[in-house]
């Protein structure tokens, strides 16, 4: 016990202090994707051609992107040597309307779409129950990061509980398959309202790499209603922990 403490001792204090203080990314980080305006039509087209998910569309001769849908592969960038497509360092990617996802090469000005009310009932206390639908363990590794001492979640005031009777809302991970569907709908159900559902990943939002299939449901809204929505394949821990402070009015 006391080489325990000792070693706790010489270690310091390792949480960092966000939002005051951001993690320094690597260099391999891809955060919010933008259109380089000084591209042609070709160039986002050999873009488009190459994205995994169909997240890159196109109308007429305006392009968008949806990130619901985008693994943040980062192919649609190395193919075109004029960088049509640039992933920037922006990690803040979580919206609470799906279309605020969608990412214009003619941008448009979005309105502010923020749920009333949600400060007020959670923002002080959120209690948390996360279902895997039939997902990786990408976007799970990544949230139980967030209990580590280096994020330190509870510090907010936010948990994952055992039980969803016990919680305030539920976070949903996968594609939800056919075999977790009902384990989600009766989920959804034991907890009691108000409550709240975060999507989190590209599979939980969109289907992902599994939206063609037919044992998969394409999104978590397909079956149930979502308040949150944090893309990523997986999402950086950072990008999760901004998203839940943002939807309970913790940071703005």
């Amino acid at each position: 016990m006391l080489k325990v403490i000792y070693s706790r001792f010489k270690q310091g204090y390792r949480t960092m202090a966000f939002p005051a203080k951001e993690d320094v990314f690597s260099e391999r980080f891809l955060g919010k994707p933008c259109f380089n305006s000084r591209s042609s039509i070709d160039d986002l087209a050999s873009s488009q051609s190459v994205c995994p998910t169909g997240a890159i569309s196109r109308c007429g001769n305006n392009f968008s992107l949806d990130m619901g849908k985008c693994l943040f592969c980062g192919e649609c960038q190395k193919v075109c040597a004029n960088k049509a497509i640039v992933f920037t360092r922006e990690y803040r990617l979580a919206a609470q309307d799906k279309n605020d996802l969608i990412i214009r090469s003619n941008p448009k000005d979005i309105e502010n779409r923020t749920k009333k009310g949600i400060k007020q009932i959670f923002g002080r206390s959120l209690k948390l129950r996360q279902l895997s639908a039939g997902g990786c363990n990408a976007c799970e590794s990544d949230i139980n990061v967030l209990s580590t001492p280096s994020f330190d979640l509870a510090r907010f005031g936010i948990q994952f509980v055992a039980s969803p009777r016990h919680a305030d809302g539920l976070v949903v991970t996968g594609p939800v398959t056919e075999n977790m569907k009902i384990a989600l709908e009766k989920t959804y159900r034991a907890i009691a309202s108000p409550k709240l559902v975060i999507a989190i990943g590209a599979c939980a939002i969109s289907g992902g790499l599994y939206q063609i299939d037919s044992q998969c449901n394409n999104g978590v809204d397909s079956l149930i209603p979502v308040d949150l929505y944090i893309p990523g394949c997986p999402p950086h821990p950072l990008t999760i922990l901004d998203g839940l402070l943002t939807v309970i009015g913790r940071i703005k």
